[in-house]
């Protein structure tokens, strides 16, 4: 088990702060789905990033004695792959597409790609006030005022036609994608991990959601049983869910199918649920750690999501700054120490 944090921008800063606190693993936010060239602000004005790009980025991790343990896109939120998710017209052109950049990312050196598929993203409610008046995200199910996140460098278009389709149709066209895919992952040596959607319900205004329990990642599984066919496991999210996180995460764990995990807390489950800082929430995150230990996962565990406190400083990743996200990382690195010697 390693620890790590996930950047989207990779600045001298973030770089040497990484080295200096001993995180020695980086998950990048970029690749498919995003309009950036991947670690930077440069925008992509070019149909994809390419295998001249990825290596840029591995080199640049590489040269800070660090190692990217995965490449996280967006794939569902951006319209240039709708119709992948809806069966479309153009679904099997953005497959084709799709595998050229899953083979460059794979022959850059990066492990693992994880994406999700979400045609709607990620929705919150109003922030509100946690521990010390910090703030952090939160979502209210009986409520009407939550709203897709705008959430960088991810591009968001609602369609009226979106609430059509079906939860068989989504699936059905999961199942079309996955079988395609998984076979060049296997070839190439990357393996593919998808996020659940966040909040896991089964549909936000009209629009169905269909990675939101313990049964749809089974399902999931079972598509395409193959080491590269895996779960970017958003513990976070799973916590949401009305289900059992300790079961869950020793269920994927003895089948090997975690590929790195989002290391993060909530309030509470659905309806309701505040994203709290790593101590703070309902799940014991020891137990939960010890969980993936006695079951074998070997992969990172990243902070997420970290509360806002006052006069933080902006990090280049997620929600939370500085301050916060290195809070999180020490408690992460702390807890990965003492469950090795238990």
């Amino acid at each position: 088990m390693k620890n790590a944090w996930a950047i989207k921008i990779l600045d001298e800063e973030v770089l040497n702060t990484s080295v200096q606190l001993g995180v020695k693993d980086i998950v990048v936010y970029g690749g498919p789905g995003f309009r950036f060239l991947p670690g930077t602000e440069v925008k992509l004005n070019k149909p994809r990033a390419t295998l001249e790009d990825y290596k840029k980025l591995v080199d640049r991790v590489d040269s800070y004695g660090l190692k990217i343990a995965a490449i996280e896109g967006g794939i569902g939120c951006y319209p240039k792959y709708r119709d992948l998710l809806l069966g479309g017209p153009k679904r099997d052109e953005i497959i084709e597409e799709l595998i050229d950049e899953i083979r460059d990312i794979a022959r850059a050196g990066i492990p693992v790609l994880g994406y999700h598929w979400m045609l709607n993203c990620v929705w919150r409610s109003e922030d509100i006030k946690i521990r010390g008046d910090s703030k952090a995200r939160y979502f209210n199910l009986n409520t009407d005022n939550f709203q897709p996140m705008k959430h960088y460098p991810i591009e968001h278009e609602f369609s009226p036609d979106d609430s059509n389709i079906t939860s068989e149709d989504l699936w059905g066209n999961l199942e079309y994608w996955i079988k395609a895919i998984t076979p060049v992952a296997e070839e190439e040596g990357i393996k593919l991990g998808i996020h659940p959607d966040d909040p896991p319900v089964d549909s936000i205004n009209g629009v169905p959601r269909i990675l939101s329990s313990f049964d749809s990642y089974k399902r999931l599984i079972d598509i395409y049983p193959s080491d590269a066919n895996g779960i970017e496991f958003c513990q976070g999210t799973f916590s949401e869910m009305n289900e059992d996180i300790y079961e869950m995460i020793e269920y994927f764990a003895k089948r090997n199918k975690i590929l790195y995990v989002h290391f993060r807390n909530v309030s509470s489950q659905l309806p309701s649920f505040s994203e709290e800082f790593i101590n703070n929430g309902y799940v014991d995150m020891y137990k939960a750690m010890k969980i993936y230990n006695k079951y074998g996962y070997e992969g990172v565990f990243m902070d997420d999501h970290c509360p806002l406190i006052d006069n933080d400083i902006d990090f280049p990743g997620n929600w939370g700054g500085y301050r916060s996200r290195i809070f999180a990382q020490g408690y992460i690195q702390a807890m990965i120490e003492s469950v090795k010697k238990s």
